[in-house]
């Protein structure tokens, strides 16, 4: 298949679009992006990439960020980290408190808010939170191939002036014994991880590694690559993963800043950008691009 023929068609076709959603104006930073943007971006397993748009123009990354700390967690903890952050889909947004009250303390999974606090807060331990976000810078840049890889500091300190929810669950989570630094430590390091940016095309470079096929960097063991990816597709976009994973059939990971991460097993990483969101906090028209990109693929992890 013509993989930058049906990139064009599908930027043709959705860049006629009106209804892009809401860009994330909880976040002051976030309210300032232009929702007209949109990118589309992928990489296939023989190395060669193909993009469309605005696949150069640097986006905060934000909840994709979990993919690469779940990823560095689960090299140093390995199972140990199920003890604090279940493998379930929540059903509830992705900052809801509503479970943590049921649930003792202990997240449903690792993608949402609350999860991926612990998750932070278990590679925290023992480092300083700087030491911990040029580790993952680290492993981005590795996974990416790329060095131009930042962190945004003003929408960094613009989530740390509003995370009040954020706030709410790290100190429940405290109370509860699932955190062990202190709140205002961990959501410093969780607030610049999220505020990383990256374009289009470096996301989908940096999303090889999940690919599971030969030339991509090989950063996790195949294992870890499975799980994941498995966790990507029930858990990865909170209350809509259901509807994702029915309209397209891969494994995925959205940010509220309007990115999308996919994975094609075997056969490519997939980005997409589009600042507005749908009800759900994902990205509206990269949703619908990515669903796109699949069916005229043919890629599905269900045959």
């Amino acid at each position: 298949m013509d993989t930058a023929a049906i990139l064009a068609e599908i930027h043709a076709e959705l860049s006629a679009r009106e209804d892009r959603g809401r860009v994330a104006d909880y976040i002051p930073e976030l309210a300032r992006v232009d929702p007209a943007q949109f990118a589309l971006s992928v990489v296939l397993a023989d190395g060669s990439q193909h993009s469309v748009g605005d696949a150069r123009v640097p986006f905060s990354i934000q909840s994709i960020s979990k993919v690469f700390t779940l990823a560095i967690a689960l090299g140093r903890l390995g199972d140990r980290l199920w003890a604090r952050v279940g493998r379930e889909p929540s059903g509830h947004a992705f900052n809801s408190i509503l479970q943590l009250e049921g649930e003792g303390g202990r997240p449903r999974n690792p993608f949402i808010n609350a999860g991926a606090i612990v998750v932070t807060d278990a590679i925290l331990a023992g480092h300083q939170p700087k030491e911990l976000l040029g580790e993952l810078l680290r492993f981005i840049r590795d996974a990416a191939g790329d060095d131009d890889i930042h962190i945004n500091a003003r929408v960094a300190r613009s989530e740390t002036r509003t995370g009040h929810r954020n706030f709410a669950l790290a100190h429940f989570m405290r109370a509860h014994g699932n955190l062990e630094n202190p709140p205002d430590l961990t959501l410093g390091a969780y607030f610049h991880q999220c505020a990383i940016e990256m374009t289009c095309d470096q996301l989908a470079r940096a999303g090889r590694f999940l690919i599971g096929a030969g030339g991509g960097p090989r950063l996790v063991s195949p294992g870890r690559v499975r799980r994941i990816n498995a966790l990507m597709m029930m858990c990865g976009h909170y209350d809509g993963s259901g509807e994702f994973a029915y309209r397209v059939g891969l494994p995925g990971k959205s940010g509220v800043g309007g990115g999308i991460l996919a994975v094609a097993p075997g056969r490519a990483a997939i980005a997409a950008w589009s600042p507005g969101l749908n009800a759900q906090g994902n990205s509206k028209l990269g949703t619908e691009a990515v669903e796109m990109l699949a069916r005229r693929m043919g890629w599905s992890v269900f045959g």
